[in-house]
């Protein structure tokens, strides 16, 4: 089995591979023209870097990406002052893979988490210990490393926990099914269990994504005198959909035609609710899910102007990248759609789908003084150039492989981006899913699982960004290519077999 992330240097001079990804097993170098073109572009000083991940917040949740029904003007300033991504891609179209493309910068056919596979007692498949993680990265140059919010890559003690994959400090959900409610009895403080005052699975007084804010806050004001990695992946907007009742919820309460939501993802209905028969895995019951829902985005939208609040008080905002964007399309459970709000714009499809609308995500990038005020990129990019990016900025390299290629030249609009000759994904539930984009075109093949009903369809994105028409049939040439990359990118993998089939 092919060792795709690996914890160890070699002792060789790597300061040319920044840039290098992985395709059939060949290693292609394209940055070594020039590959010391942007080693001015970083300051001695380190900067700071916030990495903000919104969860299954639609490409069309946000007003500076055309949401009309509520708005978000905190994050549409991060915009306004900073560069606003068209064509940027989350690592997978649920919570646990995507994290650990992002963690990782190997896509989903080679990262080490491939699915939300449950772990017992709490928690999801823990990532390995050779999984080499930006966290890591950034601890070994002298960074400060904190996540805050839900991680789902490895319960407590396993070698997945957050402590043990480069963050000195985590707080938070571990657990993605825990995540699925806002007034957990407990949330986690690195190893430690901390109750949540008045919440016992039965009342609910605290309400966790706040808690989970003053923590963030709190990070940032003890490491203001020293570079810091933030990794908030906050738990905005995923079901369930309840809120405080506050002045955010009041402003929305009776704004739209709503359709109570008695419970979901239950066998009985009263495992729903709060109480002695809760499910904690359900959604609760909301007479307002629409109402509730744009004040939870409301609410996230607030959050994120009280980190940039909180820079700006300290004297550090200049020196800190902030960058927000979500870890998926937009979900259907709660109570509520993606059609309601139109939350994934013109894109087709959602949560779970590797059509745009599941994986083509909102990116949001400022860094004051580099990244222009205003700008916007067409620039094709995903999760896992993430980490090489940071390793870049960062001024250090990736001891091991990536698929990734560092997008830093588009956020600072000079010369020599390298371009992705194509991008890939592998869904492992639904009957198995893949995609493929290159250039213009996207392969989505579905039924993977059973052959007799395997399908490849085809779309044309920039004529067709929807994906209404399907082309499979006029470009059978352009097909059979789209299935030869799919699969070379899918590497075995004995935690996340794809059906068998490695």
């Amino acid at each position: 089995m092919r060792d795709y992330n690996i914890k160890f240097f070699n002792q060789i001079n790597m300061t040319c591979f920044k840039n290098f990804k992985i395709h059939a097993g060949i290693i292609l170098l394209p940055a070594l023209v020039g590959c010391n073109s942007n080693e001015s572009q970083v300051e001695e000083t380190k900067p700071n870097i916030i990495y903000i991940l919104a969860d299954d917040l639609g490409y069309g949740d946000l007003g500076s990406y055309g949401q009309v029904n509520f708005s978000t003007p905190y994050i549409d300033k991060l915009a306004s002052e900073g560069m606003r991504f068209i064509n940027h891609y989350s690592g997978s179209t649920v919570s646990a893979p995507s994290r650990s493309v992002l963690m990782t910068g190997l896509h989903s056919g080679h990262s080490p988490i491939r699915d939300n596979k449950e772990y017992k007692p709490e928690g999801q498949h823990p990532m390995a210990d050779n999984a080499f993680t930006i966290a890591e990265m950034f601890k070994e140059e002298g960074y400060a490393t904190g996540a805050f919010g839900k991680w789902g890559l490895g319960s407590v003690g396993t070698e997945g926990d957050p402590n043990n994959q480069g963050f000195d400090e985590f707080f938070g959900y571990n657990c993605h099914r825990v995540a699925h409610r806002y007034y957990p009895a407990y949330l986690w403080h690195n190893d430690q269990k901390v109750e949540l005052p008045g919440n016992d699975w039965i009342n609910t007084e605290t309400y966790a994504p706040d808690v989970i804010q003053e923590k963030v806050l709190e990070f940032i004001e003890s490491n203001k005198d020293q570079p810091f990695f933030l990794f908030y992946p906050n738990i905005i907007p995923h079901a369930e959909l309840i809120a405080p009742e506050d002045e955010i919820l009041e402003q929305f309460i009776g704004k739209f035609e709503e359709t109570a939501f008695e419970g979901g993802n239950v066998k009985k209905i009263e495992e729903a609710a709060y109480g002695k028969n809760m499910d904690i895995a359900a959604y609760c019951p909301q007479e307002n899910p629409k109402a509730v829902f744009a004040a939870m985005v409301t609410r996230l939208d607030k959050q994120v102007g009280e980190v940039m609040a909180k820079l700006k008080e300290l004297g550090i905002d200049d020196n800190t990248i902030v960058i927000f964007t979500s870890d998926n399309g937009p979900h259907k459970e709660g109570g509520i759609h993606p059609d309601d709000f139109n939350s994934n714009g013109e894109l087709r499809g959602l949560k779970r789908d590797l059509y745009e609308g599941g994986i083509r995500v909102p990116m949001i990038a400022r860094w004051p003084g580099k990244i222009n005020s205003g700008t916007e990129t067409n620039h094709i990019s995903a999760f896992w150039d993430v980490l090489p990016t940071f390793a870049e900025i960062a001024g250090t390299e990736i001891p091991g492989e990536t698929d990734g290629i560092s997008f830093l030249p588009i956020l600072l609009e000079e010369e020599g981006q390298i371009l992705h000759d194509h991008m890939y994904w592998e869904f492992h539930a639904q009957g198995g899913k893949q995609a493929v984009r290159k250039g213009n075109w996207k392969a989505v093949r579905l039924n993977y699982y059973d052959r007799t009903k395997t399908t490849v369809e085809l779309y044309d994105l920039e004529k067709d960004p929807a994906e209404s028409t399907d082309l499979a049939h006029e470009f059978p040439e352009i097909v059979l290519d789209m299935i030869s990359i799919m699969d070379e990118e899918h590497s075995y993998s004995e935690d996340f077999p794809f059906d068998g089939v490695n």
